[in-house]
C-alpha cells in the first residue's frame, strides 16, 4: 500500500518529521517502538530547543501508550490461547536481576 509506505519513510533517521506531528494511523508495535528509541536518543543528547523537545516528548507519550496497549493485547491474546488449549495458566516473569539479587 502507498499510504503505509509514506507512512515509514517519513520517518528521517533522526526522527525529525515523525517527532513533530503523529501520525495520521497507529503505527504498528515494531515501528513505534522503532521510533520511541530515536526519539529517546534524541532528547538524551539535550540539545534540542525547549519547544521541539516538548513536542518530542509528547509524541514519545503516545508513543508509549500505543506500545503499552499492543503489548496488554498480546499478553490477553496468549492468556486466552492458553485457557481454550487447557494449558496452565500464565507464571510471572523471573527477571535476571531479580535472580542476582537472592541470597548467594
Amino acid at each position: 500500500m502507498v499510504r503505509e509506505s509514506r507512512s515509514a519513510d517519513s520517518v528521517a533517521p533522526g526522527g525529525t518529521a515523525a517527532a513533530a506531528a503523529p501520525a495520521p494511523e497507529a503505527p504498528d508495535f515494531e515501528l513505534a517502538l522503532a521510533e520511541l528509541e530515536r526519539l529517546v536518543e534524541r532528547l538524551e543528547r539535550g540539545d534540542l530547543p525547549l519547544e521541539e523537545a516538548l513536542k518530542t516528548f509528547e509524541r514519545g507519550v503516545s508513543l508509549t501508550r500505543h506500545c503499552q496497549a499492543a503489548l496488554k493485547a498480546a499478553q490477553q491474546k496468549v492468556e486466552i490461547l492458553l485457557r481454550r488449549s487447557g494449558e496452565a495458566g500464565v507464571e510471572p516473569f523471573a527477571a535476571p536481576e531479580d535472580d542476582a539479587s537472592g541470597p548467594a
